[in-house]
């Protein structure tokens, strides 16, 4: 499984922005306030997923009072990681749409504190994203340098012989 990239992280929410401000245009006025509850959410998933990888780091490098990680757990983190960076990138592509349409409505009331909400959610979103990117690295099995020394290396292969065998 390949890490997760950021050109298509960006372009995720990219898309994700562009798509919000064109449906906003149409809807906006039948949506009610946004709601600030979505931000401690994110927050709290975006801190167990970074204490999770400071966890599983230790436990994948061996260090001492730590647990060895099943293999099976370790692909369901990263499995885990991949699914909340992307979902990061889509909430985040969704409250910069949301940013953009609202930023020439101002003057209103609700249109200001849905800017405000959308933009703290935002930051959320890309909080998430970072703890999901950082539990992705951490779940990476490190090369160790003091092992490779102590392999012994391959036998040469055998000299091939000048007459033909038959």
């Amino acid at each position: 499984m390949k890490p997760s990239s950021t050109r298509m992280l960006l372009l995720v929410g990219v898309v994700c922005a562009a798509v919000t401000r064109v449906v906003l245009g149409v809807i906006y006025t039948d949506l009610p306030p946004l709601s600030w509850t979505g931000v401690p959410a994110l927050l709290i998933v975006a801190g167990a997923e970074a204490w999770t990888g400071r966890d599983l780091k230790a436990r994948i490098a061996g260090r001492a009072g730590y647990k060895p990680a099943p293999p099976l757990f370790v692909f369901r983190m990263v499995v885990l990681a991949k699914a909340t960076a992307y979902t990061g990138a889509v909430l985040g592509g969704v409250c910069i749409g949301f940013v953009i349409y609202l930023f020439g409505l101002l003057q209103a009331a609700t249109p200001r504190s849905d800017m405000i909400t959308a933009g703290v959610t935002f930051g959320a979103s890309m909080v998430l994203l970072v703890a999901a990117l950082y539990l992705e690295n951490c779940c990476r099995v490190p090369k160790d340098l003091d092992r490779e020394g102590d392999v012994e290396p391959a036998p040469p292969p055998p000299p091939e012989s000048p007459f033909p065998s038959h």
